[in-house]
């Protein structure tokens, strides 16, 4: 019999004094609806988990789907997660997750469509770098942010026509933007693609590619950054504000498709953005011709609520092949993207503009080393479990500057466990 029969069931969550929310009389039980993908009828389900995560106090706890909870009022994530094993076939991971529930009342109702989250045979994100370094006079220096991509399979992957994307909305700031789309698309505001005819940028099982703003030496204008002339590309943008113009290094330029600024694209240094790379299967111009999304929120200030329209581009997510969520806990309202591609998020520091930020990345955990000395990183479509925040930057642990802003030796949580070889 199908798995599908199991769809659209009800898990009754109750709890005892003692669990996840703290103490109190009044609490709500919560009844979640799983609307289950269909799957093959050998397929076998297993380690099936329901997360409840305080989203205030940052607290959660894991339960069965027979576990009874009861929940005090207040604003949750409630997310679901399953191993799946198909005979013949690569094992996947059913997640699914309902953000910023409100709870309150006697019940709660909440639904959950549960995606079937196959790996992608393609590179991966394992490190983004965008907190940025400071110069000695403790302002912010721009320009040596990056991200690195990485081959955690087994085989060469050529990395030509993989877009490098950021996404358009803030996972600080929630709105119901209509008509909504994040079910069958991410909203993006910059996209620079890999050059390349399809063999042209290989990539060997292990082995990383760094893609940066900007690929120069940065210690020449900042000696506390780090050099990047040997990065693989660097996105670089023919600017049209005068006084703001972006400087072409001496590494290859990423071919630039569309980037919302008139100056020059630099990652939010805050890290409020979702961050991801995709495969297009469509010409630039086609891209722009025809992917354009217009959208409509509302403006809530204090000087009354405003109806506003804008438009940015819709990446549909069977294209993309990976996205990190990033935020900071004080701020985070929620994630960017379906839960099909992340569930999670990861980022540096814990409250907005923290001042430990700087020289910081996050970076993907390492899982094990294979016997023949390669890194295989963790890879679950969860950035809170994927990656480590508060990182030091590997171009900075790698070129033996690891300082921080006040000249502290700074130590790195790449690796969970586990040391890799060299």
């Amino acid at each position: 019999m199908k798995y599908l029969l199991l769809s659209l069931f009800t898990l009754l969550l109750c709890a005892c004094e003692d669990n996840l929310g703290g103490s109190g009389t009044e609490r709500t039980a919560l009844h979640v609806n799983l609307e289950m993908p269909d799957l093959p009828d050998d397929a076998t389900v297993s380690n099936r988990i329901i997360t409840v995560f305080n989203v205030t106090d940052r607290s959660s706890a894991t339960y069965t789907p027979e576990s009874e909870i009861l929940l005090l009022p207040g604003l949750y994530d409630i997310s679901f997660s399953a191993d799946v094993a198909n005979p013949g076939a690569s094992a996947s991971t059913l997640r699914g997750v309902a953000p910023s529930v409100s709870v309150a009342g006697a019940e709660q109702y909440v639904d959950i469509k549960v995606y079937n989250n196959i790996e992608n045979d393609d590179l991966i994100i394992s490190e983004v770098f965008f907190t940025g370094t400071l110069q000695s006079s403790g302002n912010q220096y721009y320009g040596d942010d990056y991200v690195k991509l990485y081959n955690n399979t087994d085989h060469v992957i050529y990395a030509d026509g993989l877009t490098l994307f950021e996404s358009k909305f803030l996972t600080t700031e929630k709105r119901d933007y209509t008509p909504d789309i994040m079910s069958e698309a991410m909203t993006v505001q910059a996209l620079y693609t890999i050059p390349g005819s399809g063999q042209d940028v290989p990539v060997q099982p292990g082995e990383s590619l760094l893609l940066c703003d900007t690929g120069i030496d940065h210690r020449v204008a900042n000696p506390n950054s780090f050099d990047l002339s040997g990065a693989d590309f660097e996105w670089y943008d023919v600017s049209t504000k005068p006084g703001n113009l972006d400087i072409d290094g001496p590494v290859a330029n990423l071919d630039k498709w569309y980037c919302y600024t008139l100056s020059f694209w630099v990652l939010h240094n805050r890290g409020f953005k979702a961050f991801g790379i995709a495969r297009i299967p469509v010409d630039r111009d086609s891209y722009l011709k025809d992917y354009l999304y217009t959208y409509e929120y509302t403006q809530v200030t204090i000087a009354g609520d405003f109806p506003m329209s804008q438009s940015a581009y819709r990446l549909p997510n069977e294209w993309i092949v990976d996205v990190v969520n990033t935020s900071v806990d004080a701020k985070y309202a929620w994630n960017l993207c379906s839960p099909q591609l992340d569930c999670g998020y990861t980022g540096c520091g814990t409250i907005d503009h923290d001042k430990d930020r700087y020289f910081h990345s996050v970076r993907r955990k390492l899982l094990y080393v294979t016997d023949d000395g390669r890194a295989v990183l963790k890879d679950t479509n969860n950035s809170a479990e994927d990656f480590n925040g508060m990182c030091i930057a590997s171009e900075i642990e790698n070129q033996g500057t690891a300082m921080d802003s006040r000249g502290t030796p700074c130590t790195s949580r790449t690796y969970d466990g586990v040391t890799p070889r060299p």
